[in-house]
């Protein structure tokens, strides 16, 4: 039996789900054509095909490695990738697995279709992407939008004389544009973006979006024009093409880059204007006299933008027990809940020195997440659910080989039946419905068994010994990366709540990530399980200075 999974793909909002259907059906005919089992199907809707950072497609690439299929059928090659370095990368990584391409349209896909195909794909959307920018153009030379909306403006939806929706035009909200020009104001007058921020969040002020109010938001980017205190639309300028956009081969993601002056286009939108020159030109000032700082000089030296930032232990897993958002830094060692530092929504000001924080995690997982009653526990858990896992799967396998064995007894009898000379129509049919469930049935009794989980006795012993070593690595920069993710590998998050009586902290725990730590290899079949533990008042806080 071939099995077979199909891809479908439609890139755009102006498209329907009914193109996935569509592509599915054909795609299915043509299995059935060639006696092909489809096992799998895969799809991704509203997505481009210049990216391989989509679901369906690395839920394939994930499948394929693992051997749930021998071929993957779509109507044609761009409907798994235009881009030509992702058709080739896509191609090599299934005929390594073992899985070819077949297509509606070019057949069977070969190094010959990914050379010319990807070339003409790649084409396509280098020709599509130059038309784009040509029409949007167009309109920004006429004074509409090329994309998107400022915050301070309402899109304006009418239909045009032929009947058809116009696109780009926009009014002014009034509301937002006396809230701008206050923010104007209060910048030029010495208040900073944070404080301006948390005076918006202290008043329940809406921010673009309906969101809170960010310093980010009102500070933005000189250079590239960003921000609230940067928009040249304010002043009724229209900059479009100041940016342009570029794939990175190693994310995949869109990464900005700032255009030569000489290729923005610039539109004097009068209508637009909000701000009056003079606080425009009061604002410029401030800031400029906030870059000649020395302060601001000194970090503009330093060029920290070029540089790769290093992942703290704690980075991304620190929550505030009080509103549940993220810490943020707030000095050089320094940590604080960013929504009672930037916005002022959080009554949680205290901050916490980040080898404190990190002394307090390392300890509890050395010596409180595996505790030996946590792993009895956890151990009793494991067993119940393989078991009754086995139970199950036994069962199926039993109903499995005794649905094989009547299925191949009532074949005989038809074989039997063909020797003696019947000839039906229906026999024939009757005769190929059955091989293929004999062939599907083959093909689920061939799955390899699970091995049994066998977690050592001394489980908690082991791991407390291994987070030691990996916590002594931190201090060797050449592994220190490799023990850090492996650490962080082992922690869900970490909830630090300021109390009357000192500060708790609450660890969860990944226990799956544990076990396979301190016994690599264990199969552990009860998902992604946590465990909580906690370093409290009683926890010793004055040997971590909390």
């Amino acid at each position: 039996m071939i099995r077979a999974a199909i891809y479908a793909r439609f890139s755009s909002q102006m498209q329907s789900e009914a193109s996935i259907e569509d592509q599915l059906r054909i795609c299915r005919e043509r299995a059935a054509r060639e006696g092909w089992t489809v096992t799998e199907e895969f799809s991704d809707m509203a997505i481009s095909g210049a990216s391989m950072q989509r679901p369906g497609v690395q839920r394939l690439l994930d499948e394929a490695s693992r051997g749930c299929f021998d071929i993957i059928i779509a109507e044609a090659l761009d409907r798994l990738s235009r881009d030509q370095a992702d058709v080739a990368t896509l191609f090599k990584r299934l005929s390594f697995h073992g899985v070819r391409i077949v297509t509606l349209s070019e057949g069977e896909v070969s190094e010959l279709h990914v050379g010319l195909k990807g070339t003409m794909n790649q084409l396509f959307l280098k020709d599509l992407a130059a038309k784009t920018h040509r029409g949007l153009r167009g309109r920004v030379e006429a004074g509409h939008s090329g994309g998107g909306n400022s915050y301070g403006y309402d899109v304006v939806r009418r239909l045009g004389e032929d009947g058809q929706p116009v696109t780009g035009e926009r009014s002014i909200n009034e509301g937002a544009a006396a809230l701008i020009r206050r923010i104007f104001a209060e910048f030029s007058d010495g208040l900073s973006p944070k404080a301006i921020a948390k005076k918006l969040n202290a008043e329940h002020i809406p921010g673009p979006g309906g969101k809170t109010w960010h310093d980010t938001a009102i500070r933005g980017h000189r250079i590239r024009g960003t921000g609230i205190l940067n928009n040249e639309l304010y002043i009724g300028r229209l900059i479009w093409n100041r940016l342009r956009y570029i794939k990175d081969p190693e994310t995949g993601r869109r990464v900005s880059r700032l255009n030569p002056q000489d290729k923005w286009i610039i539109t004097d939108v009068p209508e637009m204007r909000i701000v009056d020159d003079a606080l425009w030109e009061r604002a410029k000032r401030r800031q400029g006299e906030i870059d000649a700082t020395p302060r601001v000089q000194a970090i503009k030296e330093t060029r920290f933008w070029e540089k790769t930032r290093s992942k703290h232990l704690l980075t991304g897993l620190l929550r505030c027990g009080c509103c549940g958002g993220g810490f943020a830094s707030v000095g050089k060692d320094y940590l604080a809940c960013a929504a009672a530092r930037k916005q002022g929504t959080c009554t949680q000001n205290r901050s916490f020195r980040r080898g404190d924080l990190e002394e307090v995690v390392l300890n509890l997982l050395r010596e409180r997440l595996m505790r030996p009653e946590a792993v009895a526990a956890f151990v009793a858990s494991v067993g119940r659910e393989m078991n009754a896992g086995r139970a199950e799967e036994t069962a199926t396998r039993a109903r499995l080989e005794a649905e094989r064995a009547q299925v191949t007894r009532r074949l005989d009898g038809l074989y039997d039946a063909i020797a003696d000379g019947l000839r039906t129509a229906g026999l024939k049919i009757k005769l190929e419905e059955m091989e293929l469930r004999l062939a599907e049935i083959d093909a689920k009794l061939r799955a390899p068994e699970p091995t049994a989980v066998r977690i050592h006795p001394q489980l908690s012993e082991i791991y407390r010994r291994k987070v030691e070593e990996l916590s002594e690595t931190l201090a060797d920069p050449g592994i220190r990366p490799m023990a850090l993710e492996t650490i962080r590998g082992l922690i869900q998050s970490v909830t630090v709540h300021e109390m009357a009586s000192g500060v708790r902290i609450d660890l969860d725990g990944a226990i799956t990530a544990l076990v396979g730590l301190a016994q690599p290899g264990a199969e552990v079949i009860v998902g992604s399980c946590s465990v909580e533990v906690v370093a409290g008042v009683g926890f010793e806080p004055t040997t971590f200075r909390l």
